[in-house]
Formats: structure tokens, sequence, C-alpha cells
């Protein structure tokens, strides 16, 4: 997985696509959890996950707001198969 970074070349949070934002988030996290960055590396990376996690949350409301105006009443909420 590419290691995140904080470069000023890094694709606007708001023209990330979910699926580019979650491995952008995924790699932010691995890289917090098994670097010791300077401070200030780790809070920049930090603000930036916060706000990639943020695209991600409403990339997700987005998409159930539009499968609930196309199928209506029909959506049920998922349910988990107990065994």
């Amino acid at each position: 997985m590419p290691k995140a970074s904080t470069k000023k070349t890094e694709k606007p949070v708001e023209e990330l696509t979910y699926e580019e934002a979650l491995a952008e988030l995924e790699g932010i996290v691995e890289t917090l959890e098994g670097e010791q960055s300077q401070l200030e590396e780790a809070i920049k990376l930090f603000e930036r996950g916060q706000a990639v996690a943020a695209r991600c949350t409403a990339l997700l409301e987005a998409a159930q707001l539009k499968v609930k105006q196309v199928a209506g009443d029909e959506v049920s909420a998922f349910e988990e198969e107990s065994e």
C-alpha cells in the first residue's frame, strides 16, 4: 500500500472518489501506526485523515440517499443471518 504523504500535490479531498479516499485513509492510518513521525508531520497526517474520513462518510450518505430515492420503501436495513 502506498505510503501516505502530506505533499502539496495531494488531490483535494472534495475531488476524491470513495475508493481513493478509503485507500488514502488506510495509508494514513498505517503510517501513523507504524512510523515515528515528527509531531508536526503526524498532526498534518491526522488532520488530512479526518478530512478524508469525512469525505468517505459524505459519499456513503449520498449513495444511501440515492438508493432510497430509487428503491423507495423497498429498502430495508441489512441484517446478518444468524446460524
